[in-house]
């Protein structure tokens, strides 16, 4: 069924405008009778089509219910900017994931720096892939992506959180030693192509940050941190 979020809660009816209705009505052809989903605020409600136009879909709203799609773990997921466009791929699975945050940051070794207004451009985009993923996934939010920011203010932003873990490509803890299964929120540092500075990770740690290691074998900037969310989802019973 499809899924669309939206920021105003639906009453009796609702009427999908813009982008929303020309997806509708165009990309996915749905008809009346057809039915359809609108998420708002941790609640799904379940909609059929009452009408299609050149500039509108109207749908008739059938009851309201708690999306259950939401993993139990508030994760945030502090990522390295990688080079190109891996970004976009990291923020569509992270979503699809389950992340509940993503905070994007410059390291020492990041090949990609973003001036003011690139950073912004970037941004932009990858929270409309983070829509897009969310709306395919099912979620019950729409996770945020922050503006790009430094190490130092995204560890001490990581530091307020209840606990926070750094991959490390030169070692560390079992994920399943440093992480808590019961932890209602999680923050997670995951490395550019270069992987981090041994500054950083001190830094990190000085934040309060668990150091742990995905395995031996060297990861893609764009894989560990799919991994590292798979790990976490599965430690947390989120994940099968």
């Amino acid at each position: 069924m499809a899924w669309f979020f939206s920021e105003l809660e639906p009453k009796d009816f609702y009427t999908f405008t813009g982008e929303q209705s020309r997806h509708i009505a165009l990309s996915l052809r749905m008809k009346v009778g057809e039915e359809l989903t609108i998420c708002c605020g941790g609640y799904i409600y379940p909609c059929v089509i009452e009408a299609v136009d050149k500039t509108s879909v109207t749908a008739r709203v059938l009851g309201k219910e708690k999306c259950q799609n939401e993993p139990s773990v508030s994760i945030t997921l502090f990522q390295a900017v990688p080079k190109g466009d891996k970004m976009d791929f990291i923020v569509q699975k992270a979503v699809e994931l389950g992340v509940s945050r993503i905070v994007p940051f410059i390291s020492a070794r990041c090949v990609s720096r973003p001036d003011e207004k690139q950073a912004a451009k970037k941004v932009m985009r990858w929270q409309k892939i983070a829509l897009h993923a969310a709306e395919q996934s099912r979620r019950g939010i729409i996770p945020t992506v922050e503006n790009i920011t430094d190490i130092k203010k995204a560890a001490e932003s990581a530091a307020g959180l209840e606990s926070s873990v750094v991959f490390y490509e030169c070692g560390g803890e079992s994920p399943s030693r440093v992480i808590n299964g019961s932890a209602g929120e999680i923050g997670i540092f995951i490395g550019s192509e270069g992987g981090f500075a041994p500054e950083e990770i001190e830094l990190l740690r000085e934040c309060g940050a668990s150091v742990a290691t995905l395995g031996k074998r060297i990861l893609r900037a764009e894989t560990a941190p799919l991994a590292a969310l798979s790990i976490i989802m599965y430690i947390t019973g989120n994940l099968g």
